[in-house]
């Protein structure tokens, strides 16, 4: 079943500084600001969330489609999703522009300095949903504000079920658009801090939120995460880590389990499982896109991980 992944595509390129930025700032100079970090090491990496999210859907043998908007600077990102099989036909290249990127720079107690560039991002509302065929699914995942209010209106016009993810992109809309998010969405998904976000911008709570969605999705990192829907409340346990690496696109890992579920027709304890071993798949690894596992792989990780659980061998059974 196909599913469109409308969000970003982006280039990350991050930077380690090795020393400490308060060894370096005064704070009685912070007015007049000069400061240059030597970064001896520096990497670029793939990322963007509907690059994320469709590359974790692609290692589960998803059929996720793009919808994305890049610049003049895109080739490699291009070859390198053709090259994992991912569809790039709804990926429109805005001329002139440079794609979405973050410049991060971290220091040894990992606080970080980060610029970030839209750029194509900011004209997602070039792309349509209308344009898309035979979509099962959709997520509205962070990109450019006006397209992610126009394709949430087009994915309720034609009928689509969506998610409505608003992560870092939260900010940008006010408490009545979050609530025509949530009227349109057919499930939302957010993680701790933007649920308190969310309640404190629309004046709803998390129960009145759930009961105008399918389903209310809240992540809690190490915590595990919190599935409410159909006026139960699931608790999804965290899934360990082989090491802690990187936990750049943990997010965008879950909700592919997700995705992957819901099109699958799976409760949500499977498909919040699922979810939790994808996010633990990715955060052993550096980068949103560098994670290699086959299918195979994962069902073996989901059955390990469910083993001593009296749902196993009907979570098992379902992921074959």
């Amino acid at each position: 079943m196909r599913i469109l992944i409308c969000g970003s595509l982006a280039f990350d390129t991050i930077m380690v500084f090795d020393d400490r930025f308060k060894n370096h700032i005064l704070p009685d100079k912070i007015h007049m600001l000069n400061v240059c970090f030597l970064v001896p090491e520096m990497r670029r990496e793939f990322g963007g969330t509907a690059g994320n999210i469709a590359y974790n859907l692609k290692l589960l043998q998803g059929d996720p489609v793009i919808m994305a908007t890049v610049g003049d600077d895109f080739a490699g990102y291009h070859e390198w999703l053709q090259q994992h099989q991912l569809d790039t036909t709804h990926i429109k290249q805005i001329p002139g522009t440079f794609t979405a990127q973050a410049f991060i720079t971290t220091d040894q107690d990992n606080n970080q300095l980060i610029a970030f560039h839209a750029g194509a991002m900011n004209d997602c509302h070039q792309n349509s949903v209308y344009d898309a065929q035979d979509i099962d699914l959709a997520i509205i995942a962070p990109d450019g504000r006006e397209g992610m209010l126009l394709h949430a209106k087009e994915c309720h016009d034609k009928g689509i079920p969506f998610m409505f993810d608003p992560g870092q992109g939260l900010p940008m809309f006010s408490g009545e658009e979050l609530l025509y998010f949530i009227d349109l969405a057919t499930y939302v998904a957010v993680n701790d801090y933007e649920a308190q976000l969310l309640q404190e911008k629309t004046g709803l709570t998390l129960e009145q939120v759930a009961k105008k969605v399918k389903a209310l999705i809240v992540t809690e990192g190490a915590n595990g995460s919190t599935i409410h829907a159909d006026g139960k409340v699931h608790k999804i346990p965290c899934v360990e880590a082989k090491q802690v690496v990187d936990p750049t696109g943990c997010g965008d890992a879950y909700r592919a389990g997700l995705l992957y579920g819901i099109v699958q027709g799976w409760d949500w304890p499977v498909s919040g499982r699922l979810a939790s071993v994808m996010g633990a798949i990715k955060i052993a690894s550096r980068g949103a896109q560098n994670h290699q596992v086959s299918r195979e792989e994962i069902q073996r990780i989901y059955s390990q991980v469910l083993v001593d659980e009296t749902l196993s061998e009907h979570a098992a059974e379902q992921l074959v």
